[in-house]
């Protein structure tokens, strides 16, 4: 379906079974992976439970570990935009420390604005003094999931599992440096060119473009809160004069949250 949309976009018009069965014909279809068996969040921190409302609401972080040729270990920091799907910042270091973690934030802040929250496991990095104070003195909440269960963070595991077999599992690294030039090169068609089945097959740059910014928004409907036990109409996140970007996940009024 991906492969179908984006030569729609090109231009084609094609059919998606016929662009299955060329597929399989030249022998491009790979085994699919067993589902696994969903888990809902259960915490109030959930992903499930506490959803982004607007573009720069919620951010998610987390790291992903890759080895270099030598052996040598690499950490990669993801941060995605919750609503819009947006890869962020994919940082390649060494090592990560609280510290280190604040100086990524600062520059993605400067640069993207601040969310209203951002949420991540409790690995030692998120829950350091260092993050934690500097959040608290840019104003902006911390949720962290459940221990154990990554299940609740859905989105940027679900993002690190694409960046993975998509860029990583692909790539041999002699370096950091060359490990941080291949996953921006990845990240940049991630977010302008890889249709997402979210977001209505747009790309991420193309419905972020078209969403409010959740956090500057000065006059948002007070139901339109961080906690998602009211009943919030996710239409006041689109720009004044343009069509619902809204996929039927987005377009969806939220039901009550029972806790």
């Amino acid at each position: 379906r991906r492969v179908a949309a984006l030569l729609r976009s090109e231009g084609w018009r094609v059919n998606d079974k016929r662009v299955h069965r060329l597929w399989k014909s030249e022998g491009l279809q790979i085994r699919r992976k067993a589902r696994k068996r969903r888990r809902s969040g259960l915490s109030l921190n959930a992903c499930n439970r506490r959803k982004a409302l607007g573009k720069n609401h919620v951010w998610s972080y987390d790291f992903v570990t890759e080895r270099t040729h030598r052996g040598g270990r690499v950490r990669i920091l993801t941060v995605v935009d919750e609503f819009t799907r947006e890869c962020l910042a994919v940082e390649v270091r060494r090592h990560y420390t609280g510290e280190d973690v604040v100086e990524t934030l600062k520059e993605l802040f400067a640069l993207r604005g601040r969310p209203r929250c951002l949420r991540s496991d409790n690995g030692p990095e998120f829950v350091s003094k260092a993050v934690k104070k500097w959040l608290r003195t840019s104003r902006v909440k911390t949720r962290f999931v459940a221990p154990g269960s990554p299940w609740e963070n859905g989105y940027i595991e679900s993002f690190n599992g694409k960046l993975r077999d998509e860029c990583l599992n692909g790539e041999l690294f002699l370096s950091r440096a060359e490990a941080q030039y291949v996953v921006n090169r990845w990240r940049m068609d991630y977010n302008h060119h890889r249709p997402h089945s979210r977001l209505g097959w747009q790309t991420p740059a193309e419905f972020s473009a078209r969403c409010r910014d959740y956090a500057r928004e000065k006059n948002w409907p007070k139901q339109c809160g961080d906690m998602a036990d009211g009943m919030v109409p996710l239409a006041c996140c689109v720009l004044p004069g343009s069509a619902s970007p809204h996929p039927p996940e987005h377009s969806e009024i939220m039901q009550p949250t029972l806790t």
